[in-house]
């Protein structure tokens, strides 16, 4: 029982550490791509104008170039949670850009005004 149960315990000790690397990679890829998404939604309804969009793109692609840095040595804790804070910190702006009444098509219009 013994020589069964050590390799079992080998191998479910080696899947625990190499999965939350993949899924780490993957829930950072599923965050760029959310945002993203929300960047075109906000210029498609309005609420973003073109400018602000190009400024949230840039700054996107900003923490991309920055998190393959980071992959290139390994992802640390630390690195996955600068990379964590920099998309929280990207999508605080993109809510405040589309809720600031700063409206894609002629910038003055707005709710109550002609």
């Amino acid at each position: 029982m013994k020589k069964i149960l050590i390799p079992i315990v080998a191998v479910s000790a080696l899947a625990a550490t190499a999965l939350p690397a993949v899924a780490s990679a993957q829930s950072i890829n599923q965050r760029q791509d959310m945002l993203e998404r929300r960047i075109d939604m906000g210029v498609r309804n309005g609420s973003l104008t073109r400018h602000e969009a190009q400024r949230l793109r840039g700054d996107l692609r900003e923490t991309a170039r920055l998190e393959n840095r980071y992959r290139r040595g390994g992802l640390s804790g630390w690195e996955r949670a600068d990379l964590d804070r920099r998309f929280d910190r990207i999508s605080a702006q993109i809510r405040y850009e589309r809720h600031d009444r700063d409206y894609g098509y002629g910038r003055d219009r707005g709710p109550g005004r002609w």
